[in-house]
C-alpha cells in the first residue's frame, strides 16, 4: 500500500469533483471506450445526478483526498448492503486506495454483524472484489452501455465489522 488518503464525508460542494473523477474512469466499464451506448448511465455520474445521491439518505458516501489536495477516490453504498460505487482515480490505481475506501466503508457501515455486501464489479474490477471475499451471483450483464458481474460477499455473524480482507 501506498500512503494513506484522508477520508471523510462527501459534501455537496464535492459533487462537481466526484463527477470528474468518476467520468474520467468510465472508459473502464462501459462497453464503448468513448461512452456511446452509455449516455443514460452516464449522466447518473453527472454533478447534478451526484449532487441529488449526495442528499439522499439511503447512500452512503466518503470521498478520499491524497497529495496536494487531489481526489484520489470515492466510495459509495446504498443501504447500508450495496457497494453502489467505488472510483480511483486512474493515477491512483494499484496502491491499495480502494481497499482503504472499501474497510473505510465497511467499518462505517457495520456497527453490528458485518451484512453481506452485494456490488456489480465491472469486468475489469472483478478479481479486485474476489479478493476481497466477494463471489460472482450470476453471469456478467451487459446493459445500458455498461458490463458488470453481480457478486455479493457474505457477512460476518460473529460481530466483527471489520472483516478479514486478504
Amino acid at each position: 500500500m501506498s500512503g494513506a488518503m484522508e477520508i471523510r464525508p462527501a459534501l455537496a460542494r464535492d459533487a462537481p469533483a466526484i463527477s470528474a473523477l468518476a467520468l474520467s474512469v468510465a472508459h473502464f466499464f462501459t462497453l464503448d471506450r468513448k461512452g456511446r451506448g452509455a449516455e443514460e448511465f452516464l449522466q447518473t455520474l453527472r454533478p447534478e445526478a451526484v449532487a441529488l445521491r449526495l442528499a439522499t439518505p439511503s447512500f452512503t458516501n466518503w470521498v478520499g483526498w491524497g497529495p496536494g489536495n487531489t481526489l484520489a477516490g470515492v466510495v459509495v453504498v446504498r443501504d447500508g448492503t450495496h457497494l453502489f460505487h467505488l472510483f480511483v482515480a486512474e493515477s491512483f490505481q494499484g496502491r491499495g486506495w480502494a481497499r482503504q475506501l472499501w474497510q473505510h466503508a465497511l467499518f462505517h457501515i457495520a456497527t453490528g454483524p458485518a451484512p453481506d455486501v452485494t456490488v456489480n464489479a465491472t469486468l475489469r474490477a472483478r478479481g479486485f472484489y474476489e479478493r476481497l471475499g466477494f463471489v460472482a451471483t450470476g453471469p456478467a450483464v451487459e446493459t445500458r452501455g455498461v458490463a458488470f458481474v453481480p457478486m455479493r460477499r457474505p457477512g460476518d455473524a460473529s460481530g466483527s465489522a471489520l472483516w478479514q480482507t486478504t
